[in-house]
């Protein structure tokens, strides 16, 4: 098995894990649908319960953003092998149409990567593979302490 791949798995097996995530990741229903450290890009499903809905009946967009900033977060997080913190300093997220309730996947990735800071993007789809949402944003890159 090559050095990329067992990376891979080992990532894959450590973000599968729900005890790894912060409490906020769980809260939207995070499940890791696939990562590629090397491309520095992230998929997952989120969850777009009812209690995230807003009196439209859609997801409100601040859920839509939280969820589209987690992935982005994931792969600025992973491309510095788990050892930096990735706050986000500024975002644009565009709703493209509503999200409704039900299963959503969103993809984020890397399009630069800096010493300090990382610039990435990422797009939410609904479960019928129809994109909802996209977003860009602007990460630090700081020493990530544990706990």
């Amino acid at each position: 098995m090559s050095a990329s791949r067992s990376r891979r798995d080992e990532l894959t097996a450590l973000f599968s894990d729900p005890a790894h995530l912060p409490a906020v990741t769980r809260h939207f229903g995070f499940s890791l649908i696939d990562l590629d450290p090397e491309a520095h890009w992230v998929e997952a499903w989120f969850e777009a319960r009812p209690d995230f809905l807003n009196p439209n009946g859609s997801v409100q967009g601040g859920i839509v953003t939280g969820f589209l900033d987690e992935a982005m977060s994931l792969s600025a997080f992973i491309a510095g092998d788990l050892k930096i913190a990735v706050p986000t300093l500024e975002m644009k997220t565009s709703f493209l149409r509503p999200l409704m309730t039900d299963r959503a996947r969103a993809r984020g990735q890397i399009v630069r990567l800096g010493s300090s800071v990382a610039f990435t993007e990422g797009w939410l789809w609904n479960s019928e593979g129809v994109l909802c949402a996209t977003a860009s944003a602007t990460t630090a890159l700081r020493p990530f302490k544990h706990g």
